[in-house]
């Protein structure tokens, strides 16, 4: 081997350990330097060695040689680590020899005698990754070497084969192919028995110490429990598939509580300051992970455990004996458990307990037995009055740090590793699964503490900041129990006034406690003095109430029964004190969270907000300036742009929508923040890109006319296409809109780099993707039918062969369809150029391959099931009917008929008129509907809703007068005026709704819009209850006409002077004066029957239409997957209609 930095040929020979250990110990130690000027060579020249025959045995040499300085050992060690992952596999490039791996091996297990801790982590680590992959096969004398290795009397050795043995069994644990678990459960079987062994002895040896007041040999003796324990712990939990039927498993598992409760009490003898504590509280955290990963594993093995581990949990817990022995870190753990046992599936019977088989109702029994009222009343108690306590370091937080006391994270997994998140969980499942004891518990403890407290007594405070807190987060389980309105108004509201300095818990926690409620139980009268409140609170001294506040003002405002006029007269105030609160915190986590509260509210109140946003608009800019490290605090920025942006929706079409002229003042910071939240060069695009595009699309959809800055930003969508990632439908509608914004200059900047990039795309990528690709081209032809048809040429062969060849997929057929005809419809010239280059291509005749591809596009018409599209198609064949061209003559017929069929879907009646109207056309009033690519207009949306929800109201409303109908005794002529009155009136909601919902341009590929689709269901729900209760009227008419009859011909000589009894009538009874009368009323009713059943008929038709023009995924799902809005790929075959017309015109 050459000194210096000499490059070798990957094929070079072999090291010479003697030779080169010299050369890589300088390179070594050249790259362990702090000057980079000396470092990098280094590492350059290691990095070329790594595949060099030998180079691994050189390192084993140098960190097996103690006598090196530390950090030459620990970059030995490192390099040989890493090249264990990138060389050891046989199939790796470069691979080691099976000799040289052979000699590594044996090296890595002669000594067990490392005296530096972190190197022998280190050795242990890379042994167990050569263990991976070799043990048991080609390395059997591993487990041998390092069970004799642990029986030694040498306490360095024992260690450090301890440590190995640990890492060694973790790593071949981890391993879930099915023959690798085999393996490591044959050799948890073969060791289980010496593991337990070991495990007592060095268990016994560190009690003894302890108990002896050895310090030194207590903590060496406890170290090697641990890792004794830490192995046992897998073989334990991984290393058997019916552990129960194994004696030395479930004894271990018995033993463990014993040993819990010796090291519990060792911590009265070992105090906080001990070298030994940490150890010590390591191990009986430990040995609750057994347990707990046990139950997680194998929780019906686990259930002859289940009355211990309560008995002991609850024990030190919620009793006085865990006093001065628990620390936080072990009732966490302690709580886990118990909370896994409360909660876990195989221990829950079916509601048949019949069906319930034998260990879950043996696991049910025991923790009924267990958690009698007393003991459920206990820890009810103890979790509120003790654990629920705001402890001295979270009160001195407040008053220290009162932003991170605020904003302090307590959701995901906190409750795994923190107290106070961990004691709420465990309160909220125990309540939940045995509410009907601890409901009178909790509503005692408010009893006791009604009217206001007193401010010099701090532990009543905490105590009824406690209690609150627990009727909030069991609020859902005290819905019935709790008079939520009237707390409100008598007590809590009294409670916010309470000015006090002291006081301020009790402001928090009721405010806190309000957000709780008002989404399960809250009258709407009662909003405005809640909002009254949120005036006052958000002008509290103390900082930690006002962030509270505006949390709660989140969820008010976000609440489904939530009313902007009643929240208008409030809402100049509110957003002036949610902006001066944005300014006042100075944490990032803490003014994120209040930019989110500002984004709701501009969300829910919409245009109401825009003379309140000056302000708002001008600190944006400062604030992005201020969280450039921020980037979490910069997506919430984004957010809150997008709504600003997006205010005023609706709004004159000559004046910017969003904010109007204003949200041109925006774009010198808007458009730089596009750029960079967008751009896949800069690192902050991995947290910004999402929020970013969004951001970019609705500035375009919001922007009056193009700008060169605007224009200019388009240079990120290359890359962004070239990601393929998620997000590319939203870059295909910011496509759209630019050339919606300004088709012309758009396409004249950027048309060649965006037909590279869909050539490049469609090359890769999904039948889906394809779809938004030709969508995109489509809407370019339909904008701008010249340029585009230039600028898009390359794309089209696919799309015509695609239509010549029949393509399988109906949504893909569809779209080329789509495009073909909007060529053929708005640049015929160009589609005949078109049209002959493909006959040339295909060494065709022109004509021949202009009638293969009518008859498919006939034969495929079936594939489209839009109604525009439809139409679109049928005026692309139709305009070849004035050409001399005898294909076009000769599939006159079938142009005709699907022309027709066309004609039909999109035909509706003029109610006003009578006369048949085409629904696609919209007269000047009606605004125009964006494309299929692009979300329906916010207003557009609101107005479809509007109408279907009427028209809900309606049917309601007659189903209410159909029920008075049933009820009454006698015939209301004032009643059935009504009722006809709200029938015709509901039958033109219907109609006015279909037409709505049919003009919408729903996507074929099954990604619809979720709002359109909840409109389509409620729609043929609605009309489905409509028809429904249409019938019943009917019915109930025409049993007052049928008992009419019979007491006519029974009784009329009687009629003026005589009434049956009303109890003999079973529905309706009329009560006419004369036989004049009754006749008038008898033919008014049968009237009435007459015009019922006419428009049932006219809402059954209506009904076959809706279901007809259904996007598709919805019309192919049964009745009981509507809601779940799966897509469905394939297309029902529509059945023809005017099948005898092409015979009747060719004679």
């Amino acid at each position: 081997m050459v000194a210096g930095h000499a490059c070798y040929p990957s094929k070079a020979p072999p090291m010479d350990v003697q030779s080169a250990s010299s050369v890589v110990l300088q390179a070594l130690t050249q790259a362990a330097s702090q000057d980079t000027a000396v470092l990098k060579p280094a590492e350059e020249q290691l990095r070329q060695w790594e595949t060099q025959p030998g180079f691994y045995t050189v390192l084993l040499s140098i960190f097996n040689n103690h006598m090196l300085d530390v950090n030459v050992r620990w970059l030995a060690v490192l390099y040989f680590k890493n090249g264990i992952d990138r060389y050891w596999r046989r199939v790796a490039p470069h691979a080691l020899s099976e000799e040289e791996k052979a000699s590594l091996r044996a090296g890595l297990i002669t000594n067990f005698n490392e005296p530096v801790n972190q190197i022998a982590t280190q050795i242990a680590v890379l042994i167990a990754k050569v263990a991976r992959l070799d043990c048991p096969r080609q390395w059997p004398e591993l487990i041998p070497v390092l069970l004799e290795s642990v029986k030694v009397q040498d306490i360095l050795r024992q260690h450090r084969a301890l440590l190995t043995f640990y890492h060694v069994t973790k790593t071949l644990a981890s391993k879930r192919l099915a023959a690798d678990r085999r393996l490591f459960q044959d050799l948890a079987s073969s060791i289980y028995g010496f593991t337990c062994s070991l495990w007592n002895h060095h268990t016994d040896s560190y009690l003894q110490e302890l108990q002896a007041g050895h310090q030194d040999a207590a903590l060496s003796s406890l170290e090697r429990t641990l890792l004794s324990l830490k192995v046992l712990r897998k073989l334990t939990v991984h290393g058997f598939v019916e552990p129960h039927k194994n004696m030395e498993v479930m004894g271990f598992l018995s033993a463990v509580f014993e040993r819990l409760k010796q090291f519990l009490e060792c911590c009265r003898l070992v105090g906080p300051g001990s070298v030994c504590r940490e150890k010590l509280e390591k191990t009986v955290i430990l040995y609750t992970k057994v347990l707990l990963d046990f139950l997680e594993h194998h929780p019906y093995p686990f259930i002859p455990l289940i009355q211990r581990s309560l008995e002991f949990t609850v024990t030190y817990v919620f009793t006085d004996v865990g006093e001065g022995l628990v620390f936080e870190r072990f009732i966490v753990q302690c709580m886990s458990l118990i909370k896994m046992i409360v909660r876990n599936d195989a221990y829950r019977p079916d509601k048949n307990v019949d069906e319930s088989n034998a260990e879950t109702l043996e696991a049910h029994r025991i923790k009924s037995a267990f958690f009698t009222p007393p003991t459920l009343a206990e820890i009810g108690t103890r979790l509120v009055s003790k654990y629920f306590l705001l402890t001295q370091e979270e009160v001195a937080m407040w008053e220290e740090d009162p932003e991170s006391f605020a904003v302090e994270e307590t959701g995901g997994d906190s409750w795994k590793y923190s107290l106070r998140p961990c004691t709420e969980v465990l309160f909220l499942d125990i309540f939940h699964n045995y509410s009907a004891t601890l409901t009178p518990v909790l509503l005692q403890m408010v009893h006791n503490l009604q009217g206001p407290s007193d401010v010099d007594d701090p532990a009543q405070l905490l105590l009824k900041d406690s209690v609150y807190n627990a009727v909030g987060l069991a609020a859902y389980e005290l819905f019935d129990s709790v008079d939520f309105d009237q707390w409100f108004s008598n007590q809590l509201l009294a409670e916010l006034q309470v000015s006090h300095n002291r006081y301020k818990v009790i402001r928090r926690r009721v405010i806190w406690l309000i957000g709780q409620w008002i989404s399960v139980k809250f009258k709407s009268e009662l909003r405005p003095l809640l909002y009254e409140s949120f005036l006052s609170l958000m002008q509290d001294p103390d900082l930690v109430v006002r962030i509270e506040t505006a949390t709660t003002l989140k969820l008010a405002v976000d609440d489904f029964e939530f009313r902007t006029e009643q929240f208008l007269p409030y809402l100049e105030s509110i957003f002036a004190l949610l902006f001066q609160l944005l300014q006042q915190v100075s944490d990032c986590d803490t003014k994120m969270q209040i930019l989110h509260v500002v984004s709701c509210v501009i969300e829910r109140v919409s245009t109401q907000i825009r003379p309140y946003v000056a302000c708002l608009v001008q600190y944006l800019p400062v604030l992005w300036k201020q969280s450039e490290e921020h980037n979490m605090l910069r997506c919430a920025i984004l957010t809150t742009l997008i709504h600003l942006v997006q205010l005023g929706v609706g709004v004159c079409a000559r004046v910017s929508q969003g904010l109007g002229a204003e949200s041109r003042n925006l774009y010198p910071f808007l458009l730089p923040v596009i750029h960079l939240s967008t751009d896949v060069c800069l690192p902050p695009h991995v947290y910004l890109l999402e929020d970013g595009l969004e951001l970019w699309l609705v500035t375009l959809e919001n922007c009056p006319a193009i700008t060169p800055e605007l224009l200019r930003i388009f240079q990120n969508m290359t890359a962004l296409l070239e990601l393929s990632s998620e997000n590319v439908k939203t870059c295909f509608q910011i496509i759209s809109a630019y050339i919606y914004l300004s088709a012309t200059e758009f396409l004249q900047n950027y048309a060649e780099a965006l037909c590279r990039s869909f050539c490049d795309l469609l090359k890769d990528i999904t039948m889906e993707g394809q779809v938004q690709v030709l969508k995109v081209v489509e809407v370019a032809v339909k904008v701008s039918p010249v340029l585009a048809s230039q600028t898009f040429q390359p794309l089209f062969p696919l799309v015509f062969r695609g239509v010549l060849d029949g393509e399988r997929y109906p949504v893909v057929m569809s779209t080329y369809l789509g495009v073909v005809g909007r060529v053929l419809l708005q640049n015929s010239c160009f589609f005949r150029t078109f049209l002959m280059q493909m006959a040339m291509e295909l060494n065709q005749e022109v004509d021949h391959l202009l009638g293969s591809m009518i008859e498919m596009w006939v034969d495929r018409m079936d594939n489209i099931t839009q109604p525009e599209r439809r139409k679109l198609s049928s005026l692309a064949l139709l305009s070849l009917l004035p050409s001399d061209s005898s294909v076009v003559q000769d599939k006159f017929c079938g142009i005709i008929n699907i022309s027709v069929e066309a004609l039909h879907d999109v035909m509706t009646e003029d109610r006003e008129t009578g006369t048949l109207k085409d629904c696609m056309l919209m007269n000047h009033l009606e605004e125009p509907k964006l494309s299929d690519d692009e979300e329906p207009p916010t207003e557009q949306d609101k107005r479809r809703k509007l109408v279907v929800q009427e028209f809900n109201t309606l049917v309601a409303l007659y189903r209410e007068l159909v029920i008075s109908v049933g009820e009454i005794s006698a015939d209301c002529p004032a009643l059935r005026a009504e009722m006809h009155k709200t029938r015709t009136k509901g039958c033109e909601m219907a109609q006015a709704a279909h037409q709505k919902l049919s003009a919408i341009s729903g996507p074929e590929d099954g990604e619809i819009h979720p709002e359109i689709c909840r409109l389509f269901v409620q729609l043929q729900c609605c009309l489905e209850m409509y028809l429904t209760e249409m019938l019943k009227s009917g019915c109930l008419l025409g049993s007052l006409q049928l008992h009419r009859r019979g007491k006519d011909a029974t009784a009329s000589s009687k009629m003026e002077s005589q009434k049956e009894d009303s109890s003999a009538v079973p529905i309706l009874e009329e009560s006419c004066s004369s036989e004049l009368d009754c006749c008038l009323a008898y033919s008014l009713v049968s009237a009435d029957i007459e015009n019922i059943e006419r428009d049932m008929t006219d809402m059954k038709n209506l009904l076959s239409k809706l279901r007809e023009t259904m996007p598709l995924p919805l019309k192919n799902q049964d009745d009981s997957s509507l809601l779940n809005l799966t897509p469905y790929p394939l297309v029902r075959r529509r059945k023809r209609r005017f099948f005898g017309l092409c015979c009747l015109v060719s004679s």
